[in-house]
């Protein structure tokens, strides 16, 4: 991508500024509501998508633009224990540089493994690493794999959580817990435009079953 210009900055600062709200939205809705929670976040997530200049979508689609999804399940919503694990060996070229993860451009992001969430799927349960993002803003990332990738949704994968840029569920620091609705699962913006460079779930990150949740492609 071209270097930003001082206009896209003030436009990026407003996109997460409003993506920040939205996720304060619906953290305080979903207490008592979900699934209302779920479609504050489609409408208004999918306007941001058609409208905002530092949309992912290309400038030509945005009019056209409607975001498409699975129907909320609340199945797929768990509050899930932290389970800490000792840090797997450096990708990046020695001690304390952090890990690579895959990702569509040519940035090397480092991240830290944080630990392991284990989801308690209906087909069986599913664990997946928990990523801090050292670079950027920091922030906790939750990338994951499934059996939806390269037909319903992006191939390389969705995020489940990207705190970094406002998309953060909840959680209880003093119980270790996060919120992980996977409802709200969303494609990396690299799934619409490849002009965008993302960090992507590792191979390790994948579940087995199909996630008929949350954002898909059509």
């Amino acid at each position: 991508m071209a270097d930003p210009t001082p206009a896209d900055r003030l436009w990026l600062a407003d996109w997460r500024r409003r993506v920040a709200e939205l996720y304060a939205e619906v953290r305080a809705r979903s207490e008592t509501d979900p699934a209302a929670a779920w479609d504050t976040w489609r409408a208004e997530r999918e306007a941001l998508y058609r409208t905002h200049p530092q949309s992912p979508v290309p400038p030509a689609e945005r009019a056209s633009f409607r975001a498409a999804h699975w129907s909320y399940d609340d199945r797929w919503r768990f509050e899930v224990g932290l389970v800490e694990e000792p840090a797997p060996a450096t990708a990046l070229g020695g001690p304390g540089q952090g890990l690579a993860l895959p990702n569509s451009g040519d940035d090397a992001l480092a991240f830290d493994r944080v630990g392991t969430v284990r989801l308690p799927m209906r087909d069986g349960p599913g664990s997946l690493d928990l990523f801090w993002m050292r670079g950027y803003t920091g922030g906790l990332f939750l990338p994951f794999h499934d059996a939806t990738n390269g037909a319903e949704t992006y191939g390389a994968g969705r995020y489940a959580l990207d705190t970094a840029k406002g998309a953060d569920l909840g959680g209880d620091p003093l119980a270790a817990t996060l919120v992980v609705d996977l409802n709200f699962a969303f494609q990396p913006s690299c799934a619409f435009d490849p002009r965008w460079a993302c960090p992507l779930a590792p191979p390790g990150n994948r579940l087995a079953v199909r996630v008929e949740a949350g954002e898909r492609l059509r």
